[in-house]
């Protein structure tokens, strides 16, 4: 703040010479003026001849300037000199008084130089009671000296008390910056001496109200972290918890397959243990990756028109060999693919993740025999006046208590009742993908009253209007 502060001063010298000379010229340009008026009351006519008889008073008090010197002149209708300087400067050669002047016309004042010194000139034109109306001339000069003098005693008289009272401003200034950043710098040293790992809300008590905000919203970012990385923390027990099951599983029936005495058979069913499990940790680790996947792509979500009835189609073609190895009937039930409405802006590579989940969880937890075969039905309905895009899928499984329906979506969280092998993470990352493209997700009962009531998932998206891209 000192700079700008320092750069104030020569503006402010600047402008109080300006004012300065304006002020100190006003006094002196009266009296020129009545100077010129008092000489131009001399200017007489006489027997049809134009005299100036200027009496030797007047001449004198002309001369009484110990300061400056004055300089007058009069001219006649034709030129001639009738008094005063001979090399006075004549006025602008576009000056010239119309006929119809009054006889003492207002007094015009101008710069001009005389003799090598810079003079100020009052002139008047004076009309003359004769034929033709002819006009004489009357001009009067003065040196500047009285004016540049008056005009340094004003600039002195303003600019010292600035020059005194600019060091007191910067004192006060600097005083009040120390004064208003300290609490700013006490802030800073208690958040450096701070441990990584204390994410606790800062003191928002001591810090001056302007900062109160910003403090407040370091807080909130402090709350969310420490939220997100207990968060991270839960999930990485959880999966190291789901994953040393069947790693532990994978150890034991390689020692038992390493055993002395073990017959073919039991070697056999080792194998098939060990295949299982490993299917099922890389079933684990897959939906992992899925769900980190998914978590990490909602800041730079590369958002496309996607046909949400052809995703659809597609995951249902991808795990219809599945579901026929489990005896289920699967298949797809609504709009067609390009039917209006059915275009929504999001990632095609997740939505198909999400719908392939949705169809996992059917078909692992729907019962299914050749005699009584699962049914599960994927459907996608448009409603293109109401931009309402909507996303089921249902099957003729137990479904899921409406006290557990909040819970499912915990990753890691598996039904009560259900002996199904599976992660817990199928419907946490439907949740995070719905969630990064607007869609609300609700669980209900497929057949209401039923034994087996199913379950009934709906996602409900914003669809583009017909022409958007």
């Amino acid at each position: 703040m000192l700079t700008p502060l320092m750069l104030l001063l020569p503006v402010a010298l600047a402008l109080t010479w300006l004012v300065a000379q304006s002020i100190a010229g006003k006094p002196f340009d009266r009296a020129l003026e009545y100077n010129v008026r008092v000489l131009a009351q001399l200017v007489t006519v006489q027997n049809q001849r134009v005299q100036f008889n200027l009496p030797q008073p007047a001449r004198e008090i002309l001369r009484a300037d110990d300061s400056d010197l004055i300089y007058y002149q009069v001219v006649g209708p034709r030129g001639e000199l009738l008094g005063g300087e001979r090399d006075f400067p004549a006025p602008p050669v576009d000056d010239k008084p119309p006929a119809s002047d009054a006889y003492l016309r207002d007094v015009h004042l101008r710069d001009a130089e005389m003799r090598g010194q810079d003079v100020r000139v009052a002139y008047i034109w004076v009309r003359l009671d004769l034929p033709g109306e002819p006009q004489a001339l009357v001009q009067v000069a003065e040196t500047r000296e009285k004016r540049s003098v008056l005009a340094t005693e004003i600039i002195k008289g303003v600019l010292l008390p600035q020059l005194v009272l600019l060091p007191l401003a910067v004192l006060l200034v600097w005083l009040a910056l120390v004064r208003g950043i300290k609490p700013l710098s006490q802030l800073e040293e208690r958040i450096r001496a701070r441990k990584p790992d204390d994410l606790s809300p800062l003191d928002d008590h001591a810090v001056p109200m302007e900062v109160a905000p910003l403090v407040s919203s370091v807080n909130d970012l402090l709350t969310r972290l420490k939220d997100s990385i207990a968060t991270q923390k839960r999930f990485l027990a959880d999966a190291a918890h789901q994953l040393k099951t069947p790693l532990a599983g994978l150890r034991m029936q390689a020692d038992l397959a390493q055993r002395e005495g073990g017959s073919a058979e039991e070697l056999k069913q080792s194998l098939q243990q060990i295949e299982r499990s490993s299917i099922r940790a890389t079933h684990t680790v897959n939906q992992l990756l899925a769900l980190a996947r998914a978590e990490s792509s909602g800041a730079v979500l590369a958002r496309l028109p996607c046909d949400l009835a052809q995703l659809t189609i597609d995951a249902v073609h991808d795990s219809l060999p599945r579901a026929l190895d489990h005896h289920m009937d699967l298949g797809y039930d609504g709009a067609r693919p390009g039917a209006p409405g059915v275009v929504i802006a999001g990632n095609p590579t997740l939505l198909k993740e999400m719908i392939r989940n949705l169809l996992d969880n059917a078909i692992n937890y729907t019962p299914s025999s050749p005699e009584r075969p699962g049914i599960i039905t994927a459907r996608v309905l448009a409603d293109p006046f109401g931009h309402v895009l909507i996303l089921q899928v249902e099957d003729s499984g137990p479904g899921i208590p409406a006290a557990e329906r909040e819970l499912v979506f915990q990753p890691f969280y598996r039904a009560l009742g259900t002996n199904v092998d599976g992660s817990g993470l199928g419907l946490p990352i439907v949740q995070e993908i719905a969630s990064q493209h607007g869609a609300s997700i609700t669980l209900e009962d497929a057949h209401p009253g039923q034994a087996a009531p199913g379950l009934l998932v709906s996602l409900r998206f914003a669809s583009q209007p017909d022409g958007a891209s």
